[in-house]
């Protein structure tokens, strides 16, 4: 399993948990932004309708194809590995939106 180390750097991994409990992986480099796009309609055709949208898991990448990388990875784990990494809170801002 590829991780991706907790750094300065300005892409991340991230676990949004939808409305219907459900969970949406994905990557950015601009958390903030991304997130308002999720929850405006303009973000993964999966989370619209979705809604209410809460951040629940971050973690940081040392590049891009670190994120790309870890993004695979999550996307690949089943529900209930999903919900205990959202659990874990490891990586993830406490003051975060929704979150």
């Amino acid at each position: 399993m590829t991780t991706c180390a907790a750094s300065s750097s300005t892409w991340v991994v991230y676990l949004i948990r939808c409305g219907d409990g459900s969970y949406y992986a994905g990557m950015t480099n601009a958390m903030e932004r991304r997130l308002a796009a999720h929850r405006e309609g303009r973000g993964a055709r999966y989370t619209r309708g979705r809604g209410p949208l809460a951040l629940a898991y971050v973690e940081a990448c040392a590049s891009r194809s670190a994120a790309l990388r870890r993004e695979a990875e999550l996307k690949r784990l089943r529900h209930a590995a999903r919900h205990a990494l959202a659990l874990s809170g490891e990586d993830t801002p406490s003051a975060a939106p929704g979150g």
